[in-house]
């Protein structure tokens, strides 16, 4: 198995699989038929830094799992699919919606679903309403021309629901409307925030 990205949702082999979580509401709504997902933290000895969500929106918790206890890894990406989306329960939702037309377009990028929607499509679990936002991420192993990342921007801005897009790369993870607005970002990490004008630039380089 391919070592669990961010924003992945994970499903364990057993309820003990789960580390690290304290909250008193954890134990009575977790349990291994829901998935948890994937932060970004630094891996420790073979543990992947995970977060446990509740039915409300403040229960979120942080936690760890055992790499050899986890039995499903299901991608944003694979929640992107329009033969998915469609079949959804929560079809006829905005945030569905939303993601169709951008399912119904080709675009030079993986992008997939996260958040309360990537959730309750992976789950079924009625996690989003009709003002749930729609959070996306896209995967920028290398650097993508401007005016494309301009254009899907202006596509999102368009939906019947608000959007937020994250951009993945290989040092972390940006926000796109800030680096659209700004030309800087706050570039999540596994060691921490870092305020950066390239953010697909290794620490270290020029």
């Amino acid at each position: 198995m391919n070592t669990p990205r961010p924003h992945d949702l994970l499903w364990l082999s057993e309820s003990n699989a789960l580390e690290g979580v304290s909250e008193e509401w954890g134990a009575s709504q977790w349990r291994p038929q829901l998935p948890v997902v994937v932060r970004r933290d630094v891996n420790h000895e073979g543990r992947i830094p995970v977060g446990v969500r509740g039915m409300r929106r403040d229960q979120r918790a942080a936690g760890w799992v055992n790499a050899a206890k986890i039995k499903r890894v299901v991608s944003p990406e694979s929640l992107a699919s329009r033969e998915l989306l469609v079949k959804s329960p929560f079809v006829s939702m905005p945030p569905v919606q939303g993601a169709i037309q951008l399912a119904l377009r080709e675009w030079p990028w993986v992008w997939g679903i996260t958040g309360s929607v990537g959730y309750a499509l992976a789950t079924e679990v009625p996690v989003l309403h009709a003002d749930s936002d729609l959070d996306l991420i896209i995967r920028c192993p290398e650097p993508v021309e401007h005016k494309l990342l301009l254009e899907w921007q202006q596509v999102i801005g368009q939906l019947l629901c608000r959007a937020d897009t994250q951009i993945e790369t290989p040092q972390g993870a940006f926000a796109l409307a800030e680096w659209l607005r700004d030309g800087r970002v706050l570039l999540k990490t596994s060691s921490g925030p870092q305020l950066v004008s390239d953010p697909w630039m290794q620490k270290g380089e020029a």
